[in-house]
């Protein structure tokens, strides 16, 4: 697969340098020189490109045609929208990936401007903060298309509706599924018979709209 990432600052390189040792094709744009010449020693196996990721003619020196996903990473809220929307509707990449930095600014990196899944840093602490504290309650870590579709997490308590039931009893809303059951340190997928028990840390994917639904119907 070949991948473009932009910014080289803490999460661009190691994303980059990550994807490399997985044995992807990864470019990397950084527009401050001396970072650069840092960069191509520090990860020698990605290609290091000196330039503005907002600026059409690097993009288009970065062979964006060619990639299968862009991630912009930079600092930078509005660098990230920019490239994303050149990535998307100049290059037609097939997919894009954004980082947000400030999460004030999350309601702006929809498919609109071009961006397939947006990832908040603040965000997601916050919902592992959530996550390794509350017991049946529904924590969001990730939306994709968007925002309209979001993958959820819950643990069950030892109250909730589901304890004990098979999946097919339940009346899960029509937008909505249960893809794993973490037990015990394992991953079980769940089948129609599965039951739920005390503890379990269930993976959902919900539709906009839906997530208190389904929190009704798994952890009351």
């Amino acid at each position: 697969m070949r991948v473009v990432v932009t910014g080289g600052g803490a999460i661009g390189r190691h994303v980059a340098g990550d994807l490399s040792t997985r044995g992807h094709e990864v470019t990397l744009i950084e527009q401050d020189k001396q970072l650069v010449e840092d960069l191509r020693e520090e990860i020698p196996d990605v290609t290091i490109m000196l330039g503005d990721a907002c600026e059409p003619w690097v993009l288009d020196d970065a062979e964006l045609a060619r990639a299968d996903v862009v991630v912009a990473a930079t600092g930078d809220d509005e660098d990230n929208l920019v490239t994303s929307l050149l990535a998307k509707q100049e290059f037609a990449v097939p997919r894009v990936l954004a980082r947000v930095n400030h999460p004030k600014n999350e309601w702006l990196f929809t498919d609109q401007w071009g961006v397939d899944t947006a990832v908040s840093p603040p965000h997601m602490l916050t919902s592992m903060v959530e996550e390794a504290v509350t017991t049946g309650d529904l924590v969001q870590l990730l939306r994709l298309e968007g925002g309209q579709i979001s993958i959820v997490e819950m643990k069950l308590a030892p109250d909730s509706p589901a304890v004990g039931r098979p999946i097919y009893e339940l009346r899960l809303p029509n937008d909505a599924a249960i893809v794993a059951i973490i037990r015990d340190g394992h991953v079980v997928i769940p089948q129609p018979e599965t039951v739920f028990g005390q503890g379990d840390e269930l993976v959902a994917i919900a539709g906009a709209g839906t997530e208190q639904a389904l929190r009704a119907a798994i952890v009351g």
